[in-house]
């Protein structure tokens, strides 16, 4: 039973991806979990295993997916319009993915590097350019940015606190943050009970 049950949902999975009249909403879905939470802890094993091969085939996919993200900002708008839009960008990102045809490795050979290498010295005056303007307002603006990750750092606090509220009303937070009321003051009756 628990077979038939698997089968039935990835079925069910299958159809809605593949559906043209189903919503959008599962096919974006399945390009942010293939397009990005895949290769996310992919990159985190490649890096822990200490595999340059495995490190090197990340870091051409994440060239190519930045290059298509880059690409998209200024096509997506356009294109979402046309049918089956995101079958073709899932489909486009498993082709960077798959081992059989290593699409993002093709490419980075075929399309990536010689542009990045025809123009690698006006790309180093901007990418240096760049750095300077950003390391400029930082130092210009630290106070503003202090208080600015102060307030959020608050605001997230108070988000914690209401969640966990929610999550767990009536119980404490384990780093005994929560205020407290003081401890109540012996009555003045049991005072003058003593003297007697």
């Amino acid at each position: 039973m628990a077979l038939f049950g698997s089968n039935m949902s990835s079925e069910v999975g299958l159809r809605l991806l593949l559906s043209p009249l189903g919503s959008n909403v599962v096919t974006r879905t399945a390009c942010c979990s293939v397009g990005i939470v895949l290769p996310v802890y992919s990159t985190f094993k490649a890096i822990e295993s200490k595999d340059p091969d495995e490190q090197r085939k990340w870091l051409v996919y994440w060239a190519a997916y930045g290059t298509f993200s880059v690409a998209e900002l200024f096509t997506d708008k356009f294109l979402y319009w046309f049918p089956l839009y995101y079958h073709a960008k899932f489909a486009f990102l498993v082709w960077l993915q798959l081992p059989s045809v290593d699409g993002a490795e093709q490419l980075y050979k075929n399309h990536l590097k010689p542009f990045l290498r025809r123009h690698q010295a006006r790309l180093d005056q901007i990418v240096n350019f760049t750095y300077g303007e950003m390391v400029k307002f930082v130092s210009n603006h630290e106070t503003e940015i202090q208080i600015g990750r102060t307030l959020v750092m608050k605001i997230l606090s108070s988000a914690n606190h209401v969640v966990h509220e929610i999550i767990r009303p009536g119980q404490r937070p384990a780093n005994g943050s929560a205020i407290e009321a003081p401890p109540p003051e012996e009555s003045e009756t049991s005072d003058s009970d003593d003297e007697e």
